[in-house]
């Protein structure tokens, strides 16, 4: 004979949410132990965390320290605020929610905090429910069910999300200070604000957007670039190109500098860049000041080269694709 589920509101079998569902997870620490890869040994209730008071502080086989919540309702953020301030105070290992409805915000929150390293963190949905035959009905019993808890893949983003946002630091702090300099020197990107990227651009010429004068730093090398993309197509952006190629030998003279000229075929963008393989962002910072004077000094040569045979490109006249035809620029863009 088989019988069914039947779920029980959760405060018809622990009407007070601290005298009863509390004292009754403290006394069934096992519950919490089946659905985690926490092994709790013992918990003490209402601990004093300043002026607040944490539901549960347990303790594993380890020693650790556990913060347990409970709620018997809907998620909210008074909860979620409290968890992290017990985690906190206690110095805990490991903090575990348990929630009789979890907002779907609340779960997209508990799984952004697994990827930190401040601890590991659960989120737990509670729920009662008694089994039903013919001939008769369970007593109401607790199911819980986690929702969301740590991983190695989860600790694995957060790590990889830290070394990134230092990076996003380095390098606005190295274009801020790139950008302060370069003021002394030239009005060229005197309107660009520092950011976190990998480079900086401004048009060559006053209108000519899809000429663009870039500086670009890497970990341990840097450039100066004029980058052709007239996003129109490819075809527009050789056309420009070759042009200049076809003056090679006199925008190298007038830079004193070898140029790297790369066509990008395949591509729908064109470079021509000058590579300065003496330091990057990861460079020690004392020497930050000195990269950053010579790829100034690099990109005001660069211009001043470039300069002339820009101003004497036949841009409009560079024929579009058949595909192309009829389809206006503003179209395209």
């Amino acid at each position: 004979m088989t019988g069914r589920i039947k779920r029980v509101p959760l405060r018809e079998v622990w009407p007070h949410e601290a005298f009863d569902f509390t004292t009754y997870i403290q006394e069934n620490l096992d519950l919490i132990n089946e659905v985690t890869n926490l092994n709790l040994v013992g918990a003490e209730r209402e601990q004093a965390a300043g002026a607040f008071w944490v539901d549960l502080l347990a303790e594993d086989e380890d020693g650790g320290t556990v913060v347990i919540e409970n709620q018997l309702g809907r998620s909210d953020h008074d909860h979620l605020g409290k968890l992290l301030t017990y985690l906190a105070a206690f110095g805990a290992k490991a903090a575990v929610w348990i929630v009789g409805d979890a907002r779907p915000e609340h779960v997209q929150a508990i799984a952004w905090l697994g990827e930190s390293t401040a601890g590991d963190f659960y989120l737990i949905k509670a729920e009662a429910v008694r089994v039903i035959s013919e001939m008769s009905e369970s007593a109401p019993a607790p199911m819980l069910t986690l929702l969301v808890g740590p991983s190695a893949e989860a600790k694995g983003v957060g790590r990889s999300k830290q070394v990134l946002a230092g990076k996003h630091d380095l390098r606005y702090r190295f274009w801020k200070g790139l950008l302060s300099f370069a003021k002394t020197k030239t009005s060229l990107h005197s309107g660009i604000s520092p950011g976190p990227g990998s480079w900086l651009e401004t048009s060559a010429l006053p209108g000519k957007w899809f000429l663009k004068l870039c500086y670009v730093i890497r970990q341990h090398t840097s450039r100066i670039e004029l980058y052709i993309d007239r996003q129109l197509s490819a075809h527009e952006n050789e056309a420009m190109f070759d042009q200049l190629y076809a003056k090679q030998k006199a925008i190298e003279a007038a830079a004193g500098h070898e140029l790297s000229w790369q066509r990008l075929e395949g591509k729908r963008a064109c470079r021509i860049a000058w590579n300065l393989a003496d330091g990057g962002y990861m460079s020690d910072e004392s020497q930050w000041p000195l990269i950053q004077e010579r790829m100034v000094d690099a990109m005001v040569r660069f211009h001043a080269a470039l300069e002339p045979h820009l101003r004497a490109l036949q841009v409009d006249t560079v024929a579009a694709p058949a595909e192309l035809v009829g389809a206006s620029e503003q179209d395209m863009a």
